[in-house]
């Protein structure tokens, strides 16, 4: 079974990340979704001709998860977004949760933002423990490194270059701020 590429078009033409930026990053996710597939195929023709010993097959092994988060990570990313301005409902389940989790709405925001300010390449996720449904803010520097065992990403901010510097040069804050203004919140209320 090959993975699929999904069609983010939609996104075209959202406010502050211009078609360019856009079109650029869908062709970086369509990267991973190719390199996920060849990964794959490449390793069973090594497992069907008994090479699991080989370091290729190792290889390949290792590099999976940086493919497969890659892949995954930008589904997420650019499902939770959205052309439309819209806020949390605070009467939601998940504004309530984030209350709980950071002792108000506020607090969770002004965490998250500065985590995507950090200086640095990675991921902003915001991931609920699957065991205490606790929410949590955390930076992840490669896409396969630093993921908390257990938790679901809720929302996701990609802050490597690729995603902001064609539009915004090295203002990441700026890129922050349309990024938190085009949250895709029932989307984000479904994970």
């Amino acid at each position: 079974m090959n993975y699929e590429t999904k069609n983010f078009d939609y996104l075209l033409g959202l406010f502050g990340l211009s078609d360019q930026l856009l079109k650029n990053h869908f062709t970086l996710y369509q990267g991973y979704v190719t390199n996920v597939n060849k990964i794959l195929e490449e390793r069973k023709k090594l497992i069907d001709s008994d090479q699991t010993s080989s370091p290729v097959f190792a290889e390949l092994t290792r590099r999976l998860g940086w493919e497969w988060n890659g892949l995954r990570l930008h589904e997420l990313y650019f499902e939770n977004l959205t052309q439309e301005t819209k806020k949390l409902d605070p009467a939601s389940s998940l504004f309530l949760e984030i209350e709980q989790s950071f002792g108000n709405f506020e607090n969770w925001e002004k965490e998250f933002r500065a985590i995507g300010a950090m200086r640095g390449i990675g991921w902003v996720i915001l991931y609920r423990d699957t065991v205490t449904g606790k929410l949590l803010n955390v930076w992840i520097n490669e896409h396969d490194v630093g993921h908390l065992s257990g938790a679901k990403p809720i929302i996701v901010l990609d802050v490597f270059e690729h995603a902001f510097m064609l539009d915004y040069g090295i203002k990441r804050a700026d890129y922050l701020n349309i990024f938190m203004t085009h949250l895709d919140w029932p989307v984000i209320e479904k994970r």
